[in-house]
């Protein structure tokens, strides 16, 4: 669909808002109350950029994963990739690698979730999200630079509540389970348990495996209890664990380049192997992978929080404990040829204490103040394998020496992090509120990585093999210092001790009751730290980044509380963004561009319509270039290439950076009896962007827009629903790169994509008591 047949509307609709004089209107908006400043305010009277969907439109709209959510809000998107997961706001993520804190903080019940591996668990039982962009540094933190996402779980009830909800969707046989129990215990403790299940056999068929996939098993569990100790002090605490396993991908081979005589990468496979069936490249919901993917994650959390009314503040504290284990098996040639496989797993664990005086609020000066520590530390190992039926021992008699050969890859990390941070709100007088801010942030981190060529037969290291992995693949590993005596081996080791001081301010004009408008400047700062997933040991050790903001904004309701016109103008400069490309051949290489600008608009709205409809939209529009950045990862027969073999990405986009961005929905009751009939139809647009981490024009991509639905017939204990994801059965791809060793070792590059999920139907059945 052409982006204008979306963008007109949006911008027509909501310009008729904002010059709307109709009065009469029957519906008043519901208030959104959020947390953004770490205390409930309502949306309209926090001056950030922000979006925040509640837990009842996640549940209705089968809205499960983080994924999901990016579709509702521009300027927000996130992908899985082959090898991590990638979270942007306006146009600032922090790619892939596992060293890698995220540019786009996550939150959860005031808990810091900085690896991008706990933002892929599955959403359960939660209040609201908020979506706030732009660096969040003085309340959120030093890597909450691009924006943070501020998750609040459901809390225990005053009174007996009990939910069940399922859900089925026969094409794929998704089956999901939701049960929440909450309520009492005694006069001064109440407590709320909820429990979810989710499984779901897949929808890419893999020839080879004869299996659908991504097949999804997702287990859940999470209890919350809340004492009242006294009048003025409570305690909450909650503990879940979560599991999703997964087999399979949804990734395809989508494209062939032929080389110079006309063959392409699959039918050097088919001639290799014998079988015709070794790769496909069109985009058609069938892939080829020889080797059973797996993925299997389990997440813990524990957090207790405790609240103290002091009078003159609030004093609260949070201290939580997270962490998380995954194993995988990834087919990483991404063909059903036997090339080379990896295995990898992961550990991490976490722990952090937060202290915060919070004043009451509506004085002549509102402010907050605290203290935050954190540490954590990461293990992270992989091994690619080249199997003794490895088809590279046909391509090259020399290739034949690494059949039988794994090279593992070692990291390790450990970070100590504490800030103090304070803001501080003078309400000048009714119409003028002047806030200050600033976070002052010490961390010390300290990294390692090792490789190694191991013969899988004896166990042993292989020199000779390590030679042929340097020569074919320019991989470093430490048995290549026997052949080769001026080898630099491949044992690293760095510490970094960093401090930075990110310092906030705004001024807010509240006109009338109705409209305020907001200018603020802010910072924010990113910690560097060590590359995970180089082969080479040239590259370790990347730099902290820097942002500069500047905001303009207006925050607006109408019609006598009948609708609300949010905008927001922005500008930004990074300095030092890190960035992670892909080499070409088998790894990905982390480096820091000196100078990146990104800037636009976002507008939102909601207006209530007369005979029960709810009109919502949303808009970004987003512009980034790269304002210094000469030593990009090329892309496939890019020209203008460095000596170095780099390529200049200065004047350049990044990857989803999308000029374009929007949603709209439609949302209706109608009442009959003691009945209604509810009905949401939502419509989403991603504009064209690179979805391509070398930026391959051949990957200058559009989504395009979606459509999702549901139609609901409720009653005061039950509701019946179907509910469409997707209705017009578009085909999309989140993200695509070149196939590894396609282009270096075969000299005819392919490429692979990762695949949303065609069109779902699913009926949904809740009862609540």
């Amino acid at each position: 669909m052409n982006n204008a047949l979306i963008k007109k509307p949006l911008v027509a609709a909501l310009t008729a808002l904002a010059l709307s004089s109709t009065t009469g209107y029957a519906q008043v908006l519901e208030e959104v109350v959020v947390t953004a400043q770490k205390r409930p305010q309502s949306l309209q009277d926090v001056p950030v950029s922000i979006n925040a969907i509640g837990g009842d439109k996640l549940a209705e709209g089968n809205l499960t994963t983080m994924e999901d959510v990016t579709a509702y809000v521009p300027n927000f998107s996130m992908s899985e990739t082959g090898i991590g997961t990638q979270i942007f706001i306006r146009g600032i993520g922090s790619g892939i690698n596992q060293a890698f804190e995220q540019s786009v903080g996550t939150y959860i019940d005031g808990i810091y979730y900085g690896r991008a591996q706990l933002s892929r668990a599955p959403f359960m039982d939660l209040e609201r999200i908020e979506v706030l962009r732009g660096p969040q540094g003085i309340l959120f933190g030093k890597n909450s630079i691009a924006g943070a996402i501020n998750m609040t779980t459901a809390k225990p009830t005053d009174e007996m509540e009990l939910k069940a909800g399922v859900l089925y969707e026969p094409t794929y046989n998704q089956r999901e389970v939701n049960l929440v129990a909450s309520g009492p215990l005694s006069d001064t403790v109440r407590a709320r348990l909820a429990i979810r299940g989710y499984n779901d056999d897949g929808y890419i068929e893999n020839q080879l495996q004869d299996r659908d996939e991504p097949n999804r098993e997702e287990r859940a569990i999470r209890g919350t209890i809340t004492w009242d100790v006294t009048e003025s002090f409570d305690v909450t605490l909650k503990a879940e664990r979560d599991t999703f396993d997964v087999k399979g991908r949804q990734i395809e081979i989508v494209k062939e380049l032929p080389r110079g005589d006309g063959v392409q990468y699959g039918q050097i496979l088919a001639q290799l192997t014998g079988d015709p069936r070794m790769m496909d490249n069109e985009l058609d919901f069938v892939r080829q992978a020889d080797s059973a993917e797996y993925s299997d994650n389990t997440v813990d959390n524990v957090t207790i929080t405790a609240n103290y009314d002091a009078g003159f503040a609030t004093l609260t504290s949070v201290t939580g404990w997270a962490g998380y284990e995954f194993s995988e098996n990834c087919d990483c040639d991404f063909t059903g040829a036997d090339v080379f496989n990896i295995e990898s797993n992961e550990e991490y664990r976490q722990v952090s204490q937060e202290f915060r005086l919070v004043s009451p609020g509506g004085e002549t000066v509102d402010w907050i103040a605290g203290v935050f520590y954190q540490d954590n530390t990461l293990d992270y190992n992989e091994a690619t394998y080249f199997s003794e039926t490895s088809i590279l021992g046909l391509l090259d008699p020399q290739l034949a020496l690494i059949q039988g050969i794994n090279v593992p890859r070692a990291y390790e990390q450990d970070s100590t992090a504490a800030a103090i941070f304070a803001q501080a709100t003078w309400n000048i007088n009714e119409a003028w509120a002047l806030t200050l801010g600033g976070r002052y942030t010490e961390e010390e981190k300290t990294g390692s990585r090792r490789m190694n060529t191991i013969n899988t037969a004896t166990g042993l290291a292989d020199p000779v093999a390590a030679f042929v992995v340097k020569q074919a693949f320019n991989v470093d590993t430490e048995e290549l210092k026997v052949l080769v005596p001026n080898a630099p081996g491949h044992n690293l080791a760095g510490e970094r001790d960093e401090s930075a001081f990110t310092p906030s301010v705004s001024l807010q004009w509240i006109a009338n009751d109705d409209v305020m408008l907001y200018l603020s400047g802010s910072t924010g700062f990113k910690s560097g730290g060590f590359d995970t997933r180089a082969n080479q040991v040239t590259s370790f050790e990347f730099e902290n980044e820097e942002a500069v903001t500047y905001e303009f904004g207006t925050k607006t309701r109408l019609l006598d509380d009948s609708a609300e016109l949010n905008a927001a103008v922005f500008y930004t400069e990074y300095k030092d963004l890190q960035t992670s490309q892909f080499d070409g051949i088998l790894g990905f290489t982390v480096g820091n561009a000196k100078k990146a600008r990104v800037q636009g608009v976002e507008i939102d709205g909601r207006m209530a319509l007369p005979f029960n409809l709810v009109w919502t939209a949303a808009l970004g529009y987003l512009d980034f270039e790269y304002l210094d950045f000469q030593d990009g990862n090329c892309y496939h027969d890019q020209t203008n290439q460095s000596a170095a073999g780099t390529c200049d990405y200065t004047g350049k986009e990044s990857q989803y950076t999308p000029t374009w961005s929007g949603s709209t929905s439609l949302d209706h009751n109608y009442d009959f009896g003691e009945l209604t009939l509810h009905s949401t139809l939502d419509l989403t647009y991603q504009g064209q962007q690179y979805i391509h981490p070398n930026l391959d024009p051949r990957w200058d991509y559009t989504p395009g827009t979606k459509v999702n639905g549901r139609i609901a017939l409720e009653a005061e204990s039950w509701t019946v629903a179907l509910v469409g994801k997707n209705l017009t059965d578009k085909e999309t791809l989140t993200y695509a790169n070149t196939a590894p060793l396609s282009a270096s070792t075969f000299q005819t590059p392919a490429y692979y994509g990762f695949v949303e999920a065609p069109r779902t139907i699913a009926i949904q059945a809740n009862y609540r008591y």
